[in-house]
């Protein structure tokens, strides 16, 4: 006979736990509660994440959530100043993120580029002729290029993109409106409307 024949069966029939008999019942004369307090009466529930009253586990944790910090834009930013005393545009000619990088001006094409509108101390005015087609252009610096004769085409951002602003026109309001921006531009439409004693046709 092997022993595993003999407990083939041992603890198939298990007693249930009887609590709150004294000593001799192997639970202990506590019944397993401890000896006073909270947890040793009737009724006591805890929350599952309660630990005590110290730092709970989850506002240990670092948290993880929705963030507009990874949409945020970064550009190259480039003053009308370095592009004017660069040897490559001291006369003119066109400035595109390419030929900023050429130049030395832009390290790479790993963002977007901003033309700024600061000029050479004492100088109020461009004396070349830019033809900048960049991501993005100040209209500070935008008024000095096109009053030296010179162009600017901004070929915008993914941000712009999606919202729908074109850069190159007057109107540079989004046209792809989330429905609360639409609600708050019909209201101020009606309102400039209302002023002017006008009815506004909801579209």
């Amino acid at each position: 006979m092997m022993i595993h024949e003999i407990t083939a069966l041992a603890g198939k029939y298990k007693s249930r736990k009887r609590v709150g008999r004294g000593p001799g019942s192997g639970t202990g004369k506590r019944a397993g509660r401890g000896q006073k307090g909270a947890g040793s009466r009737t009724g006591h529930s805890t929350r599952f994440q309660f630990e005590g009253g110290q730092m709970p586990y989850f506002r240990r944790m670092p948290k993880f959530g929705f963030s507009n910090a990874k949409f945020r834009v970064n550009f190259w930013l480039v003053n009308l100043r370095q592009i004017v005393q660069h040897p490559a545009f001291a006369g003119g000619g066109d400035v595109t993120n390419e030929s900023l990088i050429a130049a030395g001006l832009v390290r790479d094409d790993s963002r977007e580029v901003k033309v700024l509108g600061d000029l050479p101390e004492g100088v109020e005015s461009l004396s070349v002729k830019l033809n900048v087609k960049v991501n993005r252009v100040t209209d500070p610096a935008r008024k000095l290029i096109e009053a030296a004769g010179g162009s600017v085409h901004e070929t915008g951002t993914r941000r712009d993109a999606v919202r729908g602003v074109d850069r190159n026109s007057d109107d540079r309001s989004p046209s792809n409106q989330t429905k609360k921006a639409k609600r708050r531009a019909y209201q101020q439409k009606k309102a400039e409307a209302a002023a002017r004693g006008e009815a506004l046709k909801k579209s």
